[in-house]
C-alpha cells in the first residue's frame, strides 16, 4: 500500500527558482536588437559627425585627412559605447550601463583652443596627457569632486560655449546664405521633430544645408580611396607634449568627473538599478581615459561618456546595455567604410559652422541653466560667478592683454577657459571657507 503522505527525506530537492534577469542585463534576440541599436546610433552619430567635421575645417584639413579623422572618431565611438556597456570586469573598465561614448562638445571646444595657440600635435599631445591625468586621479576622486560644485562647472561651461562661438563665427562669414540656411533647417527640425528625430535636428540641419548647397551650385571636394580602411594615426605628426598648454585640458578632465557622477545617476536611474556613483564613476571615467588615449593618438578631442540616448532609453523602455553594445558594432562599421566617411568629410564650411554654432550656443546655455539652479541672489555665489567671467572674457575681447607676460603665464591667463575655470575654483574655495557665514557654500 502506498503511503498517500510524500517521502520527504527521499524526495529529490525542488530546483531553485531561477533569479530574475535585471532589464539593463536582458539579452535580446538579434530580430528586436538591431533596430533599437540603430535607433541609439541615430541619436549618436551628429555629435561626430559635426565636431570633426567642424575640427578639419578649424585646422584646414584636407578632404583625405578629414575622411580619416572622420572614421577614426566613429570607431572610437564604437570602443567606447562596447567598453561602457558591456564593460572588461578585472580591470574595473565600464560601468556595464546602456552608454555611448562620444566627442564632448566642449572638449572639442578646448581641443581646438589649443590646436590654434600652440599647433594641432601640442593638442594631440594634450589629449594623451589629460588621458593619463585622469587615470592617475581616479583613486582620489572622493576628494577631488568636491572641488567642481555646479557653481564652477556652470561658469566653466558658460565660457566655454561663448569662446567657441568666437572661434567658429568666421566659418558662416564664407557663406552667409549657407550659413544661415543651415541654422533654419535645424531650427525648424527642432520646431516640428519629436522624440528621437527631435535629437537629430543638428544633424538634419547639416543635410539640409548641404542640399541647398548643391542646388546653389557648391563645389564638392570629396577625397577618393577604397571601400574600406583603417584610421591613420598620429595625423599632425608626432604629438607635442606641452604641460601649460594642456591645463584647460586638465581642468576638463578633473570636471568631467562631476559630470560622470550626474549621468550614473541618471542612467542608473533609467535602467531600475540602485546608483552607486563610487563604485560606478572610476569604472566610467576610466573608460572615458582609455579610449581617450586612443583619440590622441587618432587626432581628436578628449572622449566623453554620453547621455544623450538616455531619452531613448526612457522611450521605448528597453534598458538593455546589449542594445547600445549593438549601436557600438554599427558605429565601428560605419567608421571603417570609407565612402561614407568621405562623404560626410565634404560638407561645406558655411553649413558646418553653423551646425557648430548651434552646439556651442547650446553649451553656453548648459551653463547658464547649470548656475539658475545656484542661489545668485547672495553676494557669495553672485561675485565668485562675476569675477570669474572676469578673467575668462578678458582674453576674449581683448586677446592682445596678455601679450607683455612670460610664455607660462600667457598660457594660461590667454586662454579664457583655463583662466576661467581656475579662477572659479579658487574663488568658490576661498569664499566658501572665507566669506560671510550666512552666505558660504558648503566647505570644499
Amino acid at each position: 500500500m502506498v503511503s498517500p503522505v510524500p517521502d520527504v527525506g527521499t524526495a529529490a530537492p525542488a530546483p531553485a527558482a531561477a533569479s530574475p534577469v535585471a532589464p539593463v542585463d536582458e539579452r535580446l534576440p538579434l530580430p528586436k536588437l538591431a533596430p533599437l541599436a540603430f535607433q541609439h546610433l541615430l541619436a549618436g552619430v551628429a555629435a561626430p559627425v559635426s565636431s570633426v567635421i567642424l575640427i578639419a575645417t578649424t585646422l584646414s584639413l584636407s578632404a583625405s585627412q578629414t575622411a580619416s579623422l572622420l572614421s577614426a572618431t566613429l570607431v572610437l565611438c564604437g570602443v567606447g559605447a562596447l567598453l561602457q556597456s558591456l564593460g572588461v570586469k578585472a580591470l574595473r573598465i565600464g560601468a556595464r550601463l546602456p552608454f555611448l561614448m562620444l566627442p564632448g562638445g566642449a572638449a572639442v571646444a578646448i581641443f581646438l583652443q589649443v590646436a590654434k595657440e600652440h599647433g594641432p600635435a601640442t593638442a594631440s599631445g594634450s589629449v594623451l596627457i589629460a588621458s593619463v591625468f585622469l587615470l592617475l586621479v581616479l583613486p582620489f576622486y572622493g576628494r577631488l569632486v568636491r572641488y567642481f560644485p555646479p557653481l564652477v562647472m556652470g561658469t566653466t561651461v558658460v565660457l566655454i560655449g561663448i569662446n567657441m562661438i568666437k572661434i567658429t563665427s568666421p566659418m558662416i562669414a564664407s557663406g552667409p546664405g549657407l550659413g544661415f540656411a543651415t541654422l533654419g533647417i535645424t531650427a525648424l527640425f527642432f520646431l516640428l521633430m519629436r522624440g528621437v528625430w527631435r535629437q537629430m535636428s543638428v544633424l538634419f540641419g547639416l543635410v539640409g544645408g548641404t542640399v541647398v548647397a548643391a542646388v546653389s551650385g557648391t563645389t564638392f571636394h570629396v577625397a577618393h580611396g577604397g571601400t574600406f580602411a583603417l584610421p591613420d594615426p598620429f595625423p599632425y605628426g608626432t604629438p607635442h607634449f606641452d604641460l601649460l598648454a594642456t591645463v584647460p585640458l586638465l581642468v576638463f578632465a578633473l570636471a568631467s568627473l562631476a559630470e560622470a557622477t550626474g549621468q550614473t545617476v541618471l542612467n542608473s536611474e533609467a535602467v531600475g538599478r540602485t546608483p552607486n556613483a563610487a563604485r560606478d564613476v572610476p569604472r566610467i571615467s576610466r573608460a572615458d581615459a582609455v579610449t581617450s588615449l586612443g583619440a590622441g593618438v587618432f587626432g581628436t578631442s578628449l572622449m566623453v561618456t554620453s547621455a544623450e540616448n538616455i531619452g531613448i532609453v526612457q522611450l521605448t523602455r528597453v534598458r538593455s546595455r546589449f542594445v547600445t553594445a549593438g549601436a557600438g558594432v554599427l558605429l565601428i562599421v560605419c567608421g571603417l567604410i570609407t565612402p561614407l566617411t568621405r562623404l560626410l568629410a565634404a560638407i561645406p564650411e558655411p553649413v558646418v559652422g553653423a551646425a557648430g554654432l548651434i552646439i556651442y550656443a547650446v553649451i553656453a546655455t548648459m551653463g547658464f541653466g547649470m548656475l539658475s539652479r545656484e542661489n545668485l541672489s547672495h553676494g557669495t555665489n553672485g561675485i565668485v560667478v562675476a569675477l570669474a567671467l572676469c578673467v575668462g572674457l578678458l582674453p576674449v575681447f581683448v586677446p592682445e592683454m596678455y601679450a607683455g607676460l612670460p610664455v607660462w603665464a600667457r598660457t594660461i591667463f590667454g586662454s579664457g577657459v583655463a583662466a576661467g575655470a581656475l579662477a572659479a575654483v579658487v574663488l568658490a574655495a576661498v569664499f566658501s571657507r572665507l566669506g560671510p557665514p550666512q552666505e558660504r557654500r558648503d566647505p570644499v
